[in-house]
């Protein structure tokens, strides 16, 4: 990654008033030497489940959350990685790209669940809609074995991420949110689609760069995953390209002005509640 990159990365944190620095996300061969994952498991996928294959009590009892493993990476300020043998949750499978299609036991168990067997989460009103959805989504298949998230100044000059995810209250969101539009001149640039948490982290952006769309992705409202979000917090995540112009550009745009100084008033009392 560019010097520049690290250099600007401190003054741009500060003017935002972010709490942390945001995190890089790719996929590689190897996974990185230190760092937080999922514990092994066989993977459950459509096929095992037609042939009665699947060891649902392990799958269940062996759950481990995208998201809780990049909250882990967050506090220890380390990395968070994945593969097809360590996704933490089918969902993880699904939406990382290691997996399709998804079984028809989580979509009963994401929607309606199975009367007398399952309890449903009912995100989705019927198994059928949610296996549309899906079709739908079709996530990108992950292009190399393990996808991996770890802090931006982790990044050696030689290694350059794929995207840019950060996570932040609404008064850092809205610069963001401004920054983005302010680099592009799209007033579509801030996109929150439907999908698992770490589908807005991967899934959504990645499936915008097959489309040859610049796009930021604003998420974060999985309930599940809500546990593993500090309070009034939601992700942002860009493509690395639309980063570097917001980094670049930041010092020419509305954060060197007037009325961010306003904002920035709020986040000082916002970080006086929340203690940070």
């Amino acid at each position: 990654m560019k010097s520049e990159i690290h250099n600007h990365l401190p003054k741009f944190i500060e003017v935002l008033g972010l709490d942390e620095e945001p995190m890089g996300c790719y996929f590689t061969d190897q996974p990185p030497e230190i760092g937080v994952s999922p514990d092994p498991l066989d993977l459950p996928t459509r096929e095992k489940e037609i042939n009665n294959d699947i060891n649902w009590g392990a799958v269940f009892g062996g759950f481990s959350c995208v998201m809780g493993n990049i909250w882990r990476a967050r506090r220890k300020n380390t990395a968070a990685f994945f593969s097809a043998e360590r996704f933490g949750c089918p969902g993880g499978a699904f939406w990382l790209g290691y997996m399709k299609p998804q079984t028809d036991t989580i979509i009963h168990y994401v929607s309606s669940g199975i009367p007398h067997h399952m309890e449903g989460e009912f995100y989705c009103e019927s198994p059928e809609a949610l296996g549309e959805t899906f079709e739908a989504i079709d996530p990108p298949s992950a292009p190399k074995p393990f996808c991996v998230f770890k802090p931006i100044s982790q990044f050696s000059s030689d290694e350059e991420p794929l995207l840019v995810v950060f996570f932040a209250r609404p008064e850092p969101l809205c610069g963001l949110h401004q920054l983005a539009f302010f680099v592009t001149n799209d007033p579509e640039v801030v996109t929150s689609p439907w999908g698992a948490a770490c589908s807005d982290l991967v899934t959504w952006p990645l499936k915008y760069l097959q489309n040859n769309q610049t796009k930021a992705v604003l998420g974060g409202w999985d309930i599940s995953a809500r546990k593993f979000f500090a309070n009034d917090e939601l992700s942002f995540t860009v493509p690395y390209p639309l980063f570097e112009q917001m980094l670049a550009r930041s010092d020419e745009s509305f954060l060197s002005r007037k009325n961010w100084a306003v904002v920035q008033k709020k986040i000082a009392r916002s970080r006086n509640v929340w203690k940070k």
